[in-house]
């Protein structure tokens, strides 16, 4: 007599392992960041080769791409707010693919400078063409110190290596060091330089954020070496190893094309300075982190991050518009990083938001009802600009609880 069958253990569902592009759609997309300096190459071959009426579009190639194209294309394809689950978090993360794109970015942002210096060298480059070409590569160079910001939260000493290098045409190598260990304790607080407040204009910010950043990656380095026993001026700070490779780089470049090329150089990097800084203005504007009873400041939270899911722009900036999740786990590679629901949300992508923030009106009126809107009108929570305190209150309403405390401790 045959022995008796259970069918429960047959019908017992069988786990099948998803294939890399099930775990992630956009596995092999993710590659549009790193060919980003081989768009750089293209428009410097435009340039060099194209017909002389045409250099001039082919030398503003960066902004149209960054300004024009990118976005157009942002708004076409529109959103993803697919998550990962923790079980796919686990495998995505392990996967050394993503890192590899990372680093790729850099050996090609390398030789994409190299041929904007050598154009640049030529007698024939006009001082006006080498501004322009500055601006098209310092747009190279400002979203090389997102893939610096991707390296700068990894352990391994080779990846902070790595991370100075994309910093190095910019020269902004500060950014490894108050970056991770700065702007993520201070985020959405009126004490951090790097997150924007209400009211406050991008050239207001930009000096502040530029000065405050500085100093606070010297005074971070500054109690790290104390900590060991070391002066500032030692071979083991990582901010004099790192201007020592900018300075080297840029030493270099002149040594090599002549001085010619410093117009390029000085454009670019104030340019990618720039670039990079308006996405910081975008990231935190207007909102803060509450204080508890302690009189200490409340961990990050989604809240306190604006976020957009626009793909585009996504994938060229490896998912930096996650941002919420990107403060709550900083070692979290991008391609992890989860959407959430309850974070503010922007009204486009970064690269649509780029030319506004260089608006203030047409920022402030696009942003200030969405800060106000976050907080429920309640304007004593959000991160405000000084000078403009009084005038925001005036035009949204609500009583200014500073003033009503300084009174009573005045009356007192």
């Amino acid at each position: 007599m045959n022995a008796p069958v259970n069918v429960s253990q047959e019908l017992t569902p069988v786990s099948i392992p998803k294939s890399k592009t099930e775990l992630d759609r956009k596995r092999y997309l993710w590659a549009i960041s790193p060919a980003l300096p081989v768009i750089g190459i293209g428009i410097l071959a435009g340039y060099q080769f194209a017909p002389r009426p045409l250099k001039k579009i082919f030398a503003l190639g960066g902004p149209i791409v960054l300004h024009i194209v990118i976005p157009t294309i942002d708004t076409i394809i529109g959103k993803d707010a697919n998550n990962p689950s923790d079980e796919d978090i686990k495998l995505l993360e392990k996967d050394p693919y993503y890192s590899r794109l990372v680093k790729s970015f850099i050996p090609l942002q390398y030789a994409a400078n190299l041929y904007a210096c050598y154009l640049t060298s030529r007698k024939e480059t006009s001082f006006l063409d080498k501004i322009l070409l500055g601006v098209s590569m310092g747009a190279i160079n400002g979203i090389a110190i997102n893939t610096a910001h991707e390296l700068s939260h990894k352990h391994d000493r080779i990846d902070h290596i790595l991370s100075h290098l994309a910093l190095v045409p910019t020269g902004y190598n500060h950014f490894r060091v108050e970056h991770p260990y700065g702007h993520h304790k201070r985020a959405a607080t009126p004490e951090d330089p790097a997150s924007s407040q209400m009211g406050e204009t991008f050239y207001e910010f930009w000096p502040r954020t530029v000065i405050g950043s500085l100093k606070s990656a010297i005074e971070i380095e500054t109690n790290r070496l104390k900590r060991k026993g070391k002066e500032f001026w030692s071979t083991e700070n990582e901010l004099l190893q790192g201007w020592g490779m900018s300075a080297a780089f840029h030493g270099s470049m002149v040594g090599l094309f002549g001085k010619g090329v410093i117009p390029y150089l000085a454009t670019q990097a104030f340019y990618g300075i720039s670039l990079f800084e308006i996405i910081n203005y975008i990231e935190h504007y207007g909102l803060k982190r509450q204080k508890d009873a302690n009189g200490k400041y409340q961990r990050t939270m989604p809240e306190h991050s604006w976020n957009n899911n626009n793909i585009v722009t996504n994938l060229f900036l490896y998912q930096l518009q996650r941002h919420s999740d990107h403060h709550a786990y900083p070692t979290r590679p991008f391609q992890a990083l989860r959407h959430f629901d309850e974070a503010p949300e922007l009204p486009s992508g970064y690269a649509s938001m780029l030319l506004p923030a260089l608006i203030p009106p047409l920022w402030f009126k696009m942003m200030d009802k969405r800060v106000v809107d976050h907080y429920k009108g309640d304007l004593n929570k959000a991160n405000i600009y000084p000078k403009r305190r009084a005038k925001l209150f005036k035009k949204f309403g609500g009583v200014d609880q500073s003033l009503v405390q300084t009174s009573t401790e005045t009356t007192d």
